[in-house]
């Protein structure tokens, strides 16, 4: 699948740049003792990019920047001053914080190419890895999505095109895995962003075939193979669409002979109406990116594909449409699950967990896996109750809580841990069938969890993240412009590396 992500990385000095960046750290300001490529290029100007600095109330903070035109002693027209902030508290988040705030500063400046000079600078982490993730955070601040915009003005078009970092050897060897989560970070992206006559079943499959040249395997399930499997659960959301549904299994095993995978299942509303429970008109334009969590979850199986992850991990995704029309499903209706459970829908717009359950009927059945984590933009309720800032995360088990937790730390994709329980669990009980699709209005996102919780066989260790808050901005945040954000992909990346590869 194409992104939008242009701009070239690269960890050696070519063509003169038209604009170099160095670093400084908070320790030399406030000794007011420039060290390093700054240090040097203060001596060459007699003392002026301090006086420019200190003039400028530049104080060496995490991203900050500084810019001065025309400098002395650079074969640059631009130069940049970068902070890094305290020494002992730059790691991985900062650097891709600098990487990021440098691309947002060049990106649409009439400058193609930056010199990005790294030697000397002290962090928390190595040298290398510093540069590594400076290089992470502007590969992933450098994406857009640009392709239906046809009279952007001159001024607001992207130039740059090309990123040097210098000055940090053995940084191209760290970033080489970086770069391929940073690819599946994108390809999230680019599948969110597509609007709905681009994206829907049939084409996200698609579109996903190419991961097959990773490494991926592939195996679609088409309606007629879902009916077969008594999936009437999601059928029953599919029913009101001409879009057909399709369930897409993508299996990555980097290791030797058999084992239990991971299993990682995302929702794949590709628009959602809210059917015969249809939204208001208002917004209802933002729920292309309703398939959020299969979004996810292909990007993630990208990026352990493209690092060549030593795991056995299996990404699934159920793909259907959510569509009134004479042949919707009706508030009312009984469906049968493929685990033979039956649930009245109340509300057709609680959909996700009815494609949801059926997914994970089938992973159950077919791969027996130990852990399943699920993402969905299941509900509204997850947003009021913790903004944008963080995803909802349910789980049955202790362990694989905290994993999540501190993988999604370690990356910047924060999770908060809601709870379960049985007054929830008996909130979403039926007069009529075994449960029904909603429950009270209060505690909707535990609910919602809740009902997933059922269709989850004993011993199996698993968790939910409603990431509905979480999966578009509509402000520019440090590492990603608005849209699409990419959440997730990460997270998981970092939970399998973690907790489940293998190590030599």
């Amino acid at each position: 699948m194409t992104t939008e992500n242009t701009i070239e990385i690269g960890f050696a000095s070519s063509a003169a740049p038209q604009a170099h960046v160095v670093l400084v750290n908070a320790a030399d300001m406030k000794a007011a003792a420039l060290t390093g490529p700054a240090g040097a290029i203060d001596a060459a100007g007699g003392g002026a990019l301090l006086r420019a600095l200190t003039s400028g109330r530049f104080e060496g903070e995490a991203a900050a920047l500084v810019e001065i035109l025309a400098p002395a002693g650079v074969d640059a027209a631009r130069l940049l001053v970068a902070g890094t902030g305290p020494a002992d508290k730059a790691d991985a988040a900062v650097f891709e914080k600098i990487g990021a705030a440098i691309v947002g500063r060049f990106i649409t400046s009439g400058v193609e190419r930056v010199r990005i000079d790294m030697a000397g600078v002290v962090g928390a982490i190595p040298l290398a890895e510093a540069a590594a993730h400076v290089a992470m955070g502007a590969k992933l601040r450098g994406w857009r999505f640009d392709k239906y915009r046809t009279t952007v003005k001159p001024k607001a078009k992207p130039t740059l095109g090309a990123i040097e970092i210098v000055g940090a050897e053995g940084a191209e060897a760290f970033f080489a895995p970086l770069a391929g989560i940073a690819d599946g970070v994108a390809r999230t992206r680019a599948l969110v962003s597509e609007p709905a006559n681009i994206i829907y079943p049939e084409s996200f499959v698609e579109h996903s075939m190419d991961l097959a040249e990773l490494g991926v395997e592939l195996t679609v399930l088409d309606e007629a193979e879902m009916a077969a499997l008594g999936m009437g659960a999601l059928l029953g959301v599919a029913q009101g669409s001409v879009r057909k549904p399709r369930i897409l299994a993508m299996r990555w095993n980097g290791l030797e002979g058999d084992s239990t995978p991971v299993v990682l299942i995302g929702k794949g509303v590709t628009f959602d109406t809210g059917g015969i429970s249809i939204k208001p008109a208002g917004g209802m334009e933002d729920m292309k990116w309703d398939m959020g969590g299969a979004g996810t979850v292909t990007g993630a199986m990208h990026a352990l594909a493209a690092r060549k992850a030593r795991a056995h991990v299996v990404g699934i995704v159920g793909l259907v449409e959510n569509m009134p029309d004479g042949n919707a499903q009706r508030p009312g209706d009984v469906v049968r699950t493929m685990d033979g459970q039956t649930v009245e829908v109340i509300n057709t717009d609680a959909e996700g967990r009815l494609v949801l359950c059926d997914v994970i009927a089938w992973a159950q059945s077919v791969y027996k896996p130990e852990v399943i984590v699920d993402l969905a933009t299941l509900t509204g309720a997850i947003i009021v109750s913790l903004g944008t800032e963080y995803a909802g995360l349910f789980s049955n088990d202790d362990g694989l809580a905290a994993q999540l937790t501190a993988a999604g730390t370690a990356v910047g994709d924060k999770l908060w841990r809601m709870p379960l329980g049985e007054p929830y669990d008996k909130a979403i009980n039926s007069d009529i069938a075994d449960m029904k699709n909603v429950g009270p209005r209060e505690g909707g996102s535990i609910t919602a969890a809740q009902f997933i919780k059922r269709f989850i066989k004993p011993g199996v260790k698993w968790a939910h993240l409603d990431v509905a808050g979480v999966v578009w901005t509509s402000k520019a945040l440090p590492l990603v412009d608005k849209g699409a954000t990419g959440f997730g992909v990460r997270l998981l990346d970092r939970f399998v590396a973690d907790n489940f590869e293998t190590r030599d």
